[in-house]
């Protein structure tokens, strides 16, 4: 089985201001207010980028690549909210993307997208809903979050060519890469599948989650969002 595993995809501020239907450019940073000025500092640097730019030009060569090595599934750290959104949450930085630029996704034939991280709800609960929704609609499977509990610890299950069985990803947030507990899911509250701690407890409730839905020849990618960023 191939698989394309990426980290951290953050498609939101500059990034979405490029492509043809961006949020309002309004961010809430000490440094800056307009992601407009994410584009202008790149085109100081590297030259003019195209306005609005196809949904394709973001992964450059990327795109090339996958045709090449044709993986059997693509999964992602997706660390932009899908949303317009403007319930901003205090944090310092905050990503999103307009829903119609999603479409950057699929162009990149994107299979799942792992939501365990401490971004997703950077535009608040209305934030999470509108990206769950929206890959949904796309048909690009989800991890690590969900509408209520049940949803936010399910596994994503992907079908590769039977011969190879399935492959199962489950994604999980730790406390430690600052994602805030309150942003937990609960039985009947939209949220990520949080860590509160790296235990063998916690090893163990994974382990045996895994035993009850694992078939024989599955392969299973466990995604954990940890640590900080620097240091």
């Amino acid at each position: 089985m191939r698989i394309f595993l990426c980290g951290d995809v953050m498609t939101g501020r500059g990034i979405d201001q490029v492509l043809p239907d961006p949020c309002s450019p309004i961010i809430h940073e000490n440094y800056v207010e307009s992601a407009l000025d994410y584009l202008y500092l790149a085109e100081q640097a590297n030259g003019p980028v195209p306005r609005p730019a196809e949904f394709s030009y973001i992964w450059g060569a990327a795109l090339d690549e996958w045709n090449r090595a044709q993986p059997h599934a693509r999964i992602i750290n997706l660390e932009t909210s899908i949303t317009r959104s403007d319930t901003y949450e205090p944090k310092g930085i905050n990503y999103r993307m307009s829903p119609e630029n999603a479409r950057t996704l699929a162009v990149a034939g994107v299979d799942c997208c792992a939501l365990a991280n401490n971004h997703v709800l950077d535009w608040g609960r209305p934030g999470l809903l509108d990206t769950l929704n929206t890959l949904e609609q796309m048909h690009i499977k989800t991890a690590g979050a969900g509408r209520n509990l049940v949803q936010a610890k399910a596994a994503a299950i992907l079908e590769v060519p039977e011969e190879r069985g399935r492959l199962l990803v489950l994604a999980f947030a730790s406390t430690t890469s600052g994602t805030p507990r309150d942003w937990a899911a609960e039985p009947e509250t939209a949220g990520v599948n949080l860590l509160t701690s790296l235990s063998e407890a916690t090893v163990t409730a994974i382990t045996a989650q895994l035993a009850q839905m694992r078939r024989p020849r599955d392969v299973v990618i466990v995604s954990v969002h940890w640590g900080p960023n620097w240091g």
